[in-house]
């Protein structure tokens, strides 16, 4: 028995030192189970598939902004859900819109100061997450009135790691915005990107947080605030867009940085994106365009026409505008002010440099717009654009002679955005010589040593 009790005590007092001085091992694993499963995981790159939406409606709102989401869901393969207050009746969904719809629960016991339906919006990442829905990578959230580019939400998620804690979007145009919430924060409206192992960690601590944050207005901001407990910031991306601004967003439109365009919001207080159209119209001839060539929507180009001192500026897909003077690239991709801040309608400051606008519209750029866009085989495209002349500019000398300008350009690889972005160069086809009343313009990459300097 002596020599039992030994035996015991050296082996007892050789685990402790043992345990006490090597790495662990996992002999006694933490208690916790992922709710992923083995059979969720695979190597492909990341795709729609993987990417689960929770839009934020309500029974007032979806009706009306389910037109938003009508122009870019695709029921075979885009994910998720549109979280209401309520059980809608029949005549509160429109029978053309495919985006399905589940009713939040058991928000109501949560204290709030302003706004119960942001405690509402901010568990909806809990809800989606408790689906269970295999093969997950991001939870993307938006509002109802959120227009996403999916295959560029992918280009833009594809470059972060899924398997480890990301929050991605993008903060306020209006500084105002910002100062009042937060520089870091993740506007919702313009949707932000959550990856699956934030989300797992952010869930389990989201209704205790939301408790202590019920102070704030947002649902965006309680998000940003239990993020920031788990001691992850916000990684930028430049595509999302809250468009806290008021008028015309013609300027940042015409001006985009080179990112991919992932998302736009607010359209319902912005001025219609094309003269003579609808905003739910100029959308449409925007969607043309990206489903001929997803990545090159919006993306800007220079390139000078010499002989006649013309500086030209192209945002694919949407607008051109022909300066009749030299104008140099670093003022080129600097939006011009069109528009105001969100809350006090101010002339700023924005979080971004801004150009005025010339009240003599003789001096204003000759502007054009998109007017049809064709694919040319499984590589190209043509787009035109129809000159704009606004009522104020008919007394004005204008660039004679031309109507349309046709750009064609190869379609831009969604792995370009993944490297070290570059602006594509432009240039001037024939010439200068009209082809049938057109200018030709051809967008290409920019060769190794070549610069757009005029």
């Amino acid at each position: 028995m002596r020599i039992g009790l030994f035996v015991c005590l050296i082996a007892s007092i050789s685990l402790a030192i043992y345990s006490a001085f090597s790495k662990p091992t996992g002999w006694f694993p933490y208690p916790y189970r992922s709710v992923r499963k083995i059979s969720d995981v695979d190597s492909r790159p990341t795709n729609i598939s993987h990417i689960l939406f929770g839009l934020a409606g309500s029974l007032n709102t979806w009706r009306d902004r389910s037109r938003y989401s009508q122009l870019w869901w695709d029921e075979n393969t885009t994910r998720g859900f549109v979280w209401l207050d309520g059980k809608p009746d029949v005549d509160t969904l429109r029978p053309e819109v495919s985006t399905p719809y589940r009713i939040s629960e058991d928000w109501t016991r949560f204290k709030y100061s302003s706004s119960q339906s942001a405690v509402r919006i901010a568990r909806i990442i809990y809800d989606n997450f408790k689906l269970g829905l295999p093969n997950v990578r991001w939870f993307v959230m938006g509002d109802d009135d959120t227009v996403f580019f999916t295959e560029n939400l992918v280009s833009a998620l594809a470059k972060y790691d899924h398997n480890k804690m990301y929050y991605i979007g993008g903060n306020s145009e209006s500084v105002e915005q910002d100062v009042m919430h937060a520089y870091d924060m993740a506007f919702g409206g313009g949707g932000f990107a959550v990856s699956y192992p934030l989300a797992e960690l952010l869930i389990k601590i989201l209704d205790g947080c939301l408790f202590r944050y019920y102070y704030f207005y947002g649902s965006d901001q309680r998000i940003w605030a239990c993020v920031s407990e788990l001691g992850v910031p916000l990684t930028r991306e430049s595509g999302f867009h809250q468009f806290d601004i008021r008028g015309s967003p013609y300027g940042l439109l015409a001006a985009h940085p080179v990112a991919p365009l992932v998302s736009l919001h607010h359209l319902d207080y912005l001025d219609s994106m094309f003269p003579n159209k609808t905003q739910i119209e100029s959308l449409k001839s925007l969607m043309d365009a990206y489903r001929v060539d997803p990545a090159r929507l919006l993306q800007q180009s220079f390139c000078y026409d010499r002989s006649r001192r013309w500086s030209i500026s192209i945002s694919w897909g949407f607008t051109i505008q022909i300066y009749t003077s030299i104008q140099m690239a670093k003022d080129l991709q600097v939006p011009l002010q069109t528009f105001r801040t969100w809350r006090s309608w101010s002339n700023g400051p924005f979080t971004f440099n801004t150009r005025p606008v010339t009240s003599n519209p003789c001096e204003a750029p000759v502007t054009y717009f998109l007017d049809h866009v064709e694919e040319v085989g499984k590589s190209g495209s043509f787009t035109s654009y129809k000159k704009f002349v606004a009522e104020d500019a008919n007394k004005c000398k204008t660039t004679v002679g031309i109507d349309n300008i046709v750009v064609s350009a190869m379609k831009m690889d969604p792995q370009f955005f993944s490297e070290a972005p570059r602006r594509q160069c432009c240039e001037i086809m024939d010439r200068g010589k009209l082809k049938n009343g057109s200018l030709r313009i051809r967008i290409r990459k920019c060769r190794v040593r070549e610069t757009i300097t005029m």
